[in-house]
């Protein structure tokens, strides 16, 4: 089965129009707020546009056939496209003169990631500020998913590619015509955004920070405007909590958003994956308050402004916030919780690895593979006891197939692998131990904020070129789930069979 180049470079240059496209937003927004770089960002978004009109127009003349081995690489190569492309707006206004630097900054952006090199946040033009929030956006939901809404126009099925890209094992369809699907998620994604926009502008925040940090939010990104991200907020807690609602929603399955929607609220309630994820953030965030009400020094906590309801509101609610920003992969922070006991670092660090819902915009491993791992690993005492007997994983009360299983366990030991892998390759940049694991599970699983040196209130501007794009490099297999891009490295993928 051979590769069908001209239909991949097909795919490369309508990303590029996509990126152009948005770009140009940017560059409204430079204008409307005169910040100086309105032109550098009109010539970074044509530059991107012309790129992506000759690499439609050479290939016009493709099959109209796209195989599973293509939609791999149009996924894994038309992230790294878009990334590449995405650079221009900061290194031609010079926001970001490095490329290595812009590089990383974008794909941290698109990977919805959320780490940053940048010292002085506010500092940095609006547009470039916008473009910066856009890469989550565009990222947040997919930009395959985006792109196949508007395939039929090119005569192309995008069923390979949703295969590919669509996060977590989760097959659950809004429509039998993927294009549908796409549309539908997307509504309910853009919908979501404007009304976030509207509450926390509402709120209190300029239109300008209330945009941006929802483009952060419903991505699960978490770029912000200011330098101390959320705690610049401290003394408003109606904007916390309202980002706050925003990120539990960014977290959970967007198919289950459709059938709140549709008045299908029975379906949603008994989502299996959906309540343990809510246990989840009701027993995580417990645990932090407690620990915070009861050990953490509020006078050494980056909570800078007077505690508006009480200690116990402030524990609540900084703990309920940073649950939520850990486990959905969002990464914005109130306060620097590495100073809040080392129970509470370690607490944090291991939900890394937890990740939101199969179906929403976070990162991580996704709690439906724990799920179906704590299920099966229960069963397997069962089957110790009675090796005769059929004892199949159920889910929502339908079997699991023995390979969705198998899938999930090979999983979650590459993850595992990839962590391990990504720490030992941090140290070799000479940097401690507890920062490299940090940097490793941050980094994989798209959090953002990791520990010591790149801790919360810190950033990625001291990590060693290389480190920069080792990061990216984990930043994207954790993005894409591993298996996308990890299958490219194997030598059987590129044969000609």
């Amino acid at each position: 089965m051979k590769l069908n180049y001209k239909i991949i470079f097909h795919f490369f240059g309508l990303l590029c129009l996509f990126n152009g496209g948005f770009m140009l937003l940017s560059t409204l927004i430079s204008l409307i707020y005169e910040d100086g770089v309105t032109l550098n960002l009109f010539a970074a978004g044509i530059i991107v546009l012309i790129l992506g009109g000759i690499s439609m127009y050479l290939t016009k003349n493709h099959k109209k056939e796209l195989n599973k081995r293509d939609g791999y690489i149009v996924v894994a190569f038309g992230w790294i496209v878009m990334a590449l492309t995405g650079t221009l707006p900061y290194l031609i206004t010079g926001s970001i003169p490095s490329f290595t630097n812009a590089f990383f900054e974008t794909m941290s952006g698109y990977t919805t990631t959320g780490a940053s090199i940048l010292n002085d946040i506010e500092s940095i033009p609006k547009g470039v500020l916008f473009w910066r929030s856009m890469t989550h956006w565009i990222g947040g939901m997919g930009i395959i998913v985006l792109a196949i809404a508007i395939l039929p126009l090119l005569g192309i099925g995008g069923m390979q590619l949703f295969a590919a890209e669509a996060p977590g094992p989760n097959a659950d369809k809004l429509h039998p015509r993927i294009t549908d699907t796409a549309k539908r998620l997307w509504l309910i994604y853009f919908g979501y955004t404007a009304a976030e926009t509207i509450l926390l502008q509402v709120a209190g925040m300029s239109f300008f920070d209330a945009i941006n940090h929802s483009l952060s939010t419903l991505s699960t990104g978490g770029f912000s405007t200011k330098n101390s991200s959320i705690a610049h907020w401290n003394g408003q807690p109606i904007i916390q909590y309202i980002i706050m609602a925003f990120m539990f929603l960014a977290g959970t399955n967007f198919i289950l958003s459709y059938f709140a929607f549709k008045g299908r609220v029975q379906k949603v309630i008994r989502d299996e994956e959906f309540k343990l994820y809510f246990k989840f953030i009701a027993l995580f965030t417990i645990i932090a308050a407690f620990i915070i009400y009861f050990r953490a020094d509020f006078s050494i906590s980056s909570i800078e402004h007077p505690m508006v309801l009480g200690k116990a509101e402030a524990s609540i609610r900084h703990g309920l916030f940073q649950v939520l920003a850990i486990v959905t992969t969002t990464g914005f922070v109130t306060a620097d919780y590495t100073l809040w006991t080392p129970f509470l670092v370690v607490f944090f660090f291991g939900l890394m690895f937890l990740g939101g819902s199969a179906g929403s915009t976070s990162g991580g491993v996704k709690v439906v593979r724990h799920m179906l791992m704590i299920k099966n690993g229960f069963l397997e005492f069962k089957r110790a006891l009675h090796p005769n007997a059929i004892l199949p994983v159920r889910y929502n009360k339908k079997s699991v197939s023995g390979d969705i299983v198998f899938n999930i366990l090979g999983f979650f030991i590459l993850y595992m692998l990839s962590f391990i892998i990504g720490a030992l390759v941090f140290s070799m940049f000479q940097i401690d131990f507890e920062s490299a694991i940090g940097l490793s599970a941050s980094s994989l699983g798209n959090v953002g904020p990791a520990l010591g040196d790149f801790g919360p209130v810190n950033n990625y501007s001291e990590l060693p070129n290389l480190g920069k794009w080792w990061s990216a490099f984990l930043m994207l297999i954790g993005r894409l789930e591993l298996f996308t891009v990890l299958i490219l490295l194997t030598p059987f993928f590129w044969r000609n069979r």
